[in-house]
């Protein structure tokens, strides 16, 4: 599978995702409660300590562990890239949610147990499976979750704490109108779905935005006209581009 760049290019919520993760062991870690981080009935159910469902996601319990984590979460921001920022937030968020409901309900029906995803198999084996489930649930297309999108200034705001430089690097001097070429059928589609704005000068996105959105497999006309759209965000032009594919 061919993730592109290195690092935590248009990667910004597997970026922001991974200092979480890391903010969240260091914390623990300093404060000497490693082994506190898991889930157990009487810590959800009768002390109300539902703040260790946040923890339990973020946090993981030794240093081998952490690494182990952090290194497959680096790794998944090849499926970000693919799919677009957006749609991974979605992907994330409800697979979170879900995976987190289904470890309640195994705590209500298995009182002795004490979960911990990343631990001991006997600890971990649940929560893995609930993960699985979620993810099962999302490929099935539940409640049309693979169709719901946030807000784009969520992407936005991801993408330009990520990357602030990016979209201001490129030369201010206007080029051609690119929409002016003849476009391809994927490209009409998002000149109609995007209309751009009238009177305004259009800039050459970077080369290495095309080339990114190119290597994620898009035709490159479409690339640059997305670019275009969305002022050389990348994120921004790759919720665009796979919009205008579903259509």
């Amino acid at each position: 599978m061919n993730g592109g760049p290195s690092g935590f290019h248009n990667a910004s919520v597997t970026r922001a995702f991974v200092i979480a993760c890391a903010l969240f062991t260091i914390f623990f870690g300093i404060q000497g409660r490693p082994n506190k981080l898991g889930l157990s009935y009487q810590d959800i159910f009768k002390k109300l300590q539902l703040w260790k469902l946040i923890v339990s996601v973020f946090a993981f319990s030794s240093t081998p562990e952490l690494m182990f984590g952090l290194y497959l979460l680096y790794y998944f921001r090849v499926f970000e890239r693919q799919i677009g920022s957006n749609k991974y937030s979605v992907f994330i968020m409800f697979s979170i949610i879900v995976s987190l409901l289904f470890e309640i309900l195994a705590l209500s029906l298995f009182k002795g147990m004490h979960l911990l995803l990343v631990s001991s198999w006997k600890r971990s084996i649940l929560p893995g499976i609930c993960g699985i489930l979620a993810g099962s649930l999302y490929r099935l297309n539940f409640f049309h979750i693979r169709k719901m999108k946030f807000p784009e200034f969520i992407s936005s705001f991801f993408s330009r704490l990520s990357s602030p430089a990016t979209g201001s690097s490129s030369t201010a001097a206007p080029s051609r109108n690119i929409l002016g070429n003849a476009p391809s059928y994927a490209g009409r589609q998002v000149e109609g779905n995007y209309p751009s704005s009238m009177g305004a000068a259009t800039i050459e996105p970077p080369e290495d935005s095309i080339a990114t959105l190119v290597s994620m497999g898009f035709d490159r006309n479409s690339a640059r006209q997305a670019l275009v759209h969305a002022r050389n965000d990348v994120n921004a032009a790759t919720n665009i581009l796979l919009e205008a594919q579903s259509h």
